[in-house]
């Protein structure tokens, strides 16, 4: 490409707030139209705002994760404009005096860590939502008036749509495990808006800038912007002229199409929101909100990897989602092999919490029992093969494996001379492949070995089994 690309992103992130953001109304998702709302919702005559607490705290929380400055005083301002689903005509937000300011998000890009800036973190309020396919009319839905929302800003630091993909991954992250944010997209909860321009490699001047909109998914995002560089691209190679403006994506044809001329900060006429005073921030606010924040992401892959020695590929896997790396700590409390675990959990455990649709916290099988079945197979109880059968019981029916084990008569065969007798009868009846072994056909062991198995029922140590095999054979 003769053209780099510059793309910064907007995330609006709902709060995990019991009511919204300026009244008490409920912010529950699915309610019947119409039924979460209020004066203030509605930006009715002679109705105030008043600053819901939490929500000052989760972006406060957001801030600090993404090491923000948080301003100890910031005010909300009247956005100005007018849409069907903004009933007052204005939305209270957050301008020039934002809650949290600058700011970082690391990626790691093909394992080479590239820090994005931020612009800023701020605090607004969420419009209402029109349904256009129940009606000839479009019908509007006031509950989703006045959920808070926090928008983080990107500076213009990306340069591939992957690398947008990966920013949103990261951010989702972070949110997740803050739990102020459940970042499900279809729902509305976590959406993106993305600024892309294209510039002349070597030019220090950003190119005209357009912002894609109506993107519900993260490949969403990504395939918007691939299109996206291939318009501009080719609309410059033609000798036109990128026009500032806002377009919509349509993701059953994956092309866009263009909505409005996009505007600028003045076209929204921002004035200081009369009826709320200044939001003051104490350093010993900031410093109870730091304190009751989890470990993220970022550091607790690290740390794993330092401490559990595990590869990297494991360690992204187990840190994916909050839940999923407290079940792995929890689990290591009762079988201290931090790799054998985290194998089992990557493999059988988010094998389950896909077919059952489910979180890892609501399975059965708690982290104390794969604990305590794997700590069987380290001693050699039972085999793999046979943990296996375990773990489907255990998870069908929540009881400790060492019952499940002699119920089944699962106990592993360990003992040397019993098995000799096994892998000699195996030896003597397979007198061809014997040959062919001495021979120098060596793959074969695996036959003898699965013969041996088959034989003791799945019960044989198949360490144990493999040496006799060796000695045997010379």
């Amino acid at each position: 490409m003769k053209y780099e690309v510059v793309i910064g992103l907007e995330i609006h992130a709902q709060l995990l707030t019991k009511t919204k953001i300026f009244c008490p109304c409920p912010t529950i998702f699915g309610s019947p139209a119409n039924t979460q709302g209020c004066p203030v919702c509605l930006g009715l005559p002679g109705s105030l705002p008043v600053l819901n607490k939490t929500a000052v705290e989760f972006a406060l929380m957001a801030g600090l994760a993404m090491d923000c400055t948080i301003a100890p005083e910031s005010i909300f301002s009247r956005k100005n404009y007018f849409y069907p689903d903004l009933p007052k005509g204005y939305q209270i937000s957050q301008y020039d005096l934002p809650v949290c300011r600058g700011g970082r998000i690391i990626l790691d890009i093909d394992g080479i860590p590239k820090t994005i800036n931020l612009t800023r973190i701020h605090l607004e309020e969420d419009a209402g939502k029109l349904i256009h396919d129940q009606d000839a009319d479009s019908l509007f839905d006031v509950n989703r008036c006045g959920t808070p929302l926090i928008e983080i800003v990107s500076e213009p630091e990306l340069r591939s749509p992957q690398e947008a993909y990966s920013y949103l991954s990261a951010i989702k992250q972070i949110l997740e495990y803050l739990a102020i944010c459940d970042c499900n997209m279809e729902e509305g909860s976590l959406r993106c808006d993305a600024n892309i321009s294209l510039r002349p490699f070597g030019q220090a001047k950003l190119g005209t800038k357009t912002e894609l909109k109506n993107m519900n998914t993260f490949r969403g995002v990504e395939k918007a912007l691939e299109y996206e560089i291939e318009r501009q691209t080719a609309v410059l190679d033609s000798g036109g002229v990128i026009e500032q403006q806002t377009f919509l994506w349509n993701a059953a044809t994956g092309t866009t199409a263009p909505m409005r001329s996009k505007e600028d900060a003045h076209d929204y006429r921002y004035f200081p929101e009369p009826d709320l005073a200044p939001l003051r921030i104490s350093d010993e606010w900031v410093g109870r909100c730091g304190a009751a924040m989890p470990e993220l992401p970022r550091p607790r892959r690290l740390r794993f990897v330092n401490e559990y020695k595990i590869s990297p590929l494991m360690a992204d896997a187990l840190t994916a989602a909050r839940a999923v790396a407290d079940y792995f700590e929890e689990a290591l409390l009762q079988c201290n092999d931090a790799p054998l675990v985290g194998h089992w959990i990557m493999g059988e455990v988010l094998r389950v919490v896909k077919e059952s649709d489910t979180g890892i916290a609501a399975l059965s099988l708690t982290p104390a029992r794969l604990g305590a079945l794997l700590n069987l197979v380290r001693a050699n109880t039972i085999s793999a093969a046979a943990a296996k059968k375990v773990f489907s019981v255990m998870q069908a029916r929540g009881d400790d494996p060492g019952k499940i084990v002699a119920e089944l008569g699962l106990n592993q065969v360990s003992d040397s001379s019993e098995l000799e007798k096994v892998v000699r009868a195996i030896l003597e009846g397979s007198p061809q492949e014997v040959s062919r072994y001495k021979s120098g056909d060596k793959k074969l062991a695996s036959f003898f070995i699965g013969q041996a198995m088959k034989a003791t029922k799945g019960k044989g140590n198949p360490q144990e089994i493999s040496r006799l095999v060796s000695k045997l054979l010379g």
